[in-house]
């Protein structure tokens, strides 16, 4: 059985030691040609060291655009060095390495061959040809990638030695690195219609939409509340508040006592908390805060969550960390608030890379002050499966587990730079059950649900190997349930792949092993949250990029479709999920998924298309919807006009893990396009063509007011496979989930809502100046000084040439901007920037936290 590989992404001219492994059908072909032990191993072999003493670059040559690749192929190379004593021989080894959208494969001129090993995996190979390599000789490999390399997701990665005699042993290349893209021939983008990286000009100009604002008028509440009303005095916070409470709000107590200055006296007002109506709001998340310089502070709740959420608001009005003696007071207000959308989600992949629960609840806490309330929490997929569940060990010790093996059986493939070793900390890992309901009920306290997402019957590699392993070693035991839970046709002939590459990682349909194994799944989930006093009312069920092609040459999914009369596969996925849908229905749970749960696969002038499916739309299914790419725009509006409860989950607008811009160092990925602060502010939920050309909107359907009651409400999804650290994880998703807050909890904007477009814009700038001087001035400044550990991106400056002077702007107007005009990189101790620049020199501008900790470096030479 093939082992495949997926993305991965890191910055450019940054040193990698990432690990990939041989495939396994490879290795075990190696295996079988190996030396046993206690013969000798060739002297060829023996004499060099090995992949430690091998040097590998990778640079970006050119683009290169023709009649037939009008929309671009990359020539790119490799340039191995020799570091060792002795030569590299002419034979009997093999460097791995994983292209994430392929390569062109063949002989090359450095007489290399490039083979496809399985996936996106790839193999250099000697081949006839070639004659080794000396020691401390370089070797040039030229090849050529079939599309555009944009991003540097697209590069090489985690390059590995393996001798054809030590087949079970691959040693990273540790000294592997990405040379920078910089020069014209290597950012051309042809006609191919590709985004050029940005400017320090660009940069300036989109900045220029915003104004800097006076604190005074900066907003005093992110995300902007419903009503709010300032009062002309200010409450003096002359000691610790006293909190006033029934029982049962005792976490909303402590979260309370946390937001005051441990170093107040005792004495202060009253703070008075509450669980009743909030006048003219049926949310149960609704309040009210009430601030009086006479009365003190008051916090009604239409529920405990309502109440934790004028908490998170009264946070927000509360003075910097700091600050002391007449600054210590609160001002008046009275303040109404309630959500616009009842969920409002974060999603957190710990499948592609794994992050510990310590950073599951960084998240948590983030999400409850941005008052989110929804951790979509992806637990499985190809390359791992990271949740214990009681009774299928098999799960974990082989599904949660990455590193280097010849054998099958033993643990998934090295992916995203995981390398050999089993214990690699982003590879191997999973959340034991005791874990998993740690996990709820932190979640719980800050009235945030958990949704665990089981993929299927896509994505599931992972489970796949696992169970085909606990079905070897039992039918090896000679046990009968050895088949109970094995979720592959070994007949299966089907040919078909998957967006990441894969050939072998679908459930099939045709085997009672595979609802066998989905029901005792959702069973051990379900009793996690009994477990943990936390309620489970839905798990998501995956759903999403089914390749064409499964199941179509599966005698068991065929013998199925047969039995139950089903005239096609499409026909088959609506059985398939028909019958998952009664084992969640039989435990009170309901069912939801990705998109494709809600849709049916048929054809409209020959090309696949995807349509509400009439068959669910009575079951009450939620689909989170991604797809709002050119000519499925208005895919999520078909599914809630046909009665699909909808979470808008859109991959141009809400997807974390899409690079900010398209310069080749921003980390990231760009499938979806690139998603800066503005354009995540910029989204409007139930108008996402209002601002598209006239001709984009042809044919496109509008939300009807029927579908708007479909709409549940927003996510920010983030995928890992480029975020091994979970300082990534920070860069990517903040600022960015503070302007998804806004747009989930906040009310339609005046500006999505005004017809003329003149007063359209300038209502715009104000919004818009408003958020950005508040996440500036008050709510990044804040997290800095509450040492919250959030290493947040902080973008680089705009730059504009103005005759003899050089114009700075920032995209977080407040921030504390510095420069040098020597070519060195600015530290906390260079010039403030407080006006226009009129010195010359090689310009360096950065942008700085609370803390001191820089921001992307802009640059910019006047001679």
């Amino acid at each position: 059985m093939e082992r495949r590989l997926t993305k991965q992404t890191m910055i450019v001219g940054w040193t990698l030691g990432l690990v990939l492994a041989a495939p396994l059908a490879a290795l075990q072909a190696q295996a079988a040609a190996a030396p046993q032990a206690g013969t000798t191993v060739p002297a060829a072999v023996s004499g060099f060291a090995g992949g430690d003493k091998l040097a590998l670059r990778w640079e970006l040559q050119r683009t290169l655009f023709s009649a037939q690749a009008p929309g671009g192929r990359t020539q790119a190379r490799l340039i191995l060095s020799n570091k060792d004593s002795r030569p590299l021989p002419a034979r009997g080894w093999a460097i791995y390495v994983n292209f994430m959208d392929g390569a062109e494969t063949g002989a090359l001129p450095s007489g290399l061959v490039l083979e496809q090993a399985a996936g996106n995996l790839f193999r250099l190979r000697p081949g006839p040809g070639f004659a080794g390599l000396a020691p401390g000789q370089s070797l040039d490999v030229v090849y050529y990638h079939p599309n555009l390399v944009e991003k540097l997701a697209r590069a090489p990665i985690g390059p590995y030695f393996v001798y054809d005699a030590d087949p079970e042993r691959g040693v990273a290349i540790a000294d592997f690195q990405w040379l920078p893209i910089t020069r014209p021939e290597q950012l051309d983008k042809g006609s191919s219609g590709a985004i050029a990286p940005v400017t320090p000009a660009d940069t300036y100009r989109r900045n220029q939409r915003a104004d800097l604002l006076p604190a005074a008028q900066v907003p005093p509440v992110l995300p902007t509340p419903l009503q709010l009303e300032k009062g002309s005095g200010m409450l003096a916070l002359t000691g610790r508040p006293r909190v006033e409470a029934a029982g049962a709000l005792s976490a909303e107590v402590k979260l309370a006592n946390a937001l005051f200055p441990a170093g107040l006296p005792e004495g202060g007002p009253r703070l008075r908390l509450a669980v009743g109506s909030v006048p003219g709001q049926r949310s149960p998340e609704a309040y009210s805060l009430n601030i009086r310089a006479a009365g003190g502070i008051d916090i009604v709740g239409n529920s405990a969550a309502g109440v934790a959420y004028g908490l998170q608001t009264l946070r927000d009005l509360m003075p910097l960390p700091g600050a002391k003696g007449a600054q210590l007071a609160l001002p008046e207000v009275s303040i109404v608030d309630a959500p616009r959308f009842g969920y409002r989600g974060f999603q957190l992949d710990v499948v592609r890379n794994f992050h510990r629960k310590e950073t599951v609840f960084k998240w948590l806490d983030l999400m409850a002050r941005l008052k989110l309330n929804t951790l979509h929490f992806h637990l499985t997929d190809d390359e791992g499966w990271r949740l214990e569940i009681a009774g299928l060990p098999e799960l974990t010790s082989i599904g949660a587990v990455r590193g280097h093996s010849a054998k099958a059986g033993v643990r998934l493939q090295p992916a995203y730079g995981s390398g050999p070793d089993p214990k690699d900390p982003g590879g191997s890992g999973y959340f034991s059950r005791a874990d998993y309901i740690e996990i709820l009920r932190y979640a719980q306290a800050r009235h945030i649900d958990v949704i665990p997402e089981i993929e299927m019957p896509g994505h599931a590699r992972a489970a796949l190997q696992a169970m085909e392993a606990r079905y070897r070693r039992l039918k090896a035991a000679g046990s009968p349930d050895a088949a109970k839970y094995l979720l592959s046709d070994f007949e299966d002939r089907s040919v078909y792949k998957s967006p990441q590459m894969y050939n072998d990682h679908v459930l099939n349909p045709g085997l009672d092993a595979t609802f066998t194994f989905i029901e005792h799944v959702v069973d051990q989930v379900a009793a996690m949250h009994r477990d943990a006093g936390v309620p489970l009312h839905t798990i998501h069920m995956g759903g999403d990029e089914l390749p064409n092609g499964a199941w179509e040459r599966s005698p068991a999914s065929l013998a199925r479709m047969k039995k139950e009369g089903l005239a096609s596969t499409a026909d088959l996925w609506d059985y398939f999920y028909d019958r998952v849908d009664g084992i969640l229905r039989k435990r009170g749970l309901s069912t939801s998924g990705w998109e494709e749960l809600a849709a049916r696969k048929t054809t409209l002038a020959g090309r696949n298309k995807l349509i509400p499916n009439p068959r669910f739309t009575q079951r009450g299914f939620t689909a989170w919807v991604w797809n709002n790419t050119e000519g499925a725009e208005d895919f999520a509006y078909r599914l809630a006009n046909g009665g699909y409860d909808i979470v808008l989950a859109p991959v141009t607008k809400m997807y974390m893990d899409m690079a900010y811009n398209a310069d080749p160092q921003e980390p990231g990925v760009n499938w979806g396009g690139y998603i800066e602060l503005d354009t995540v502010y910029d989204f409007i939920p139930f108008d996402y063509l209002k601002e598209a050309e006239p001709a984009l909107r042809i044919g496109k359907d509008g939300l009807t007011e029927y579908g708007k009651g479909h709409i549940k409400g927003l996510e920010a999804t983030l995928f890992t496979e480029t975020v091994r650290d979970p300082a990534r994880i920070d860069y990517l998703v903040m600022p960015r989930l503070a302007a998804v807050a806004e747009r989930a909890w906040a009310q339609d904007p005046a500006w999505a809502r005004e017809t003329d477009p003149a007063r359209a814009a300038a209502l715009h700038r104000t919004a818009w100046s408003g958020f950005v001087n508040a996440l500036g001035q008050r709510v990044l400044p804040r997290l800095d000084l509450e040492q919250s550990g959030l290493a947040y991106r902080i973008a680089p400056p705009g730059l504009l040439l103005d005759g003899d002077r050089v114009l700075v702007n920032h995209v977080l107007p407040g921030l504390v901007l510095r420069y040098t005009t020597d070519g060195s990189d600015p530290t906390s101790a260079s010039r403030i920037v407080d006006g226009p620049i009129g010195a010359r020199g090689d310009i360096r501008v950065a942008a700085f936290d609370r803390n001191g900790r820089r921001g992307l470096v802009a640059r910019l030479e006047r001679r």
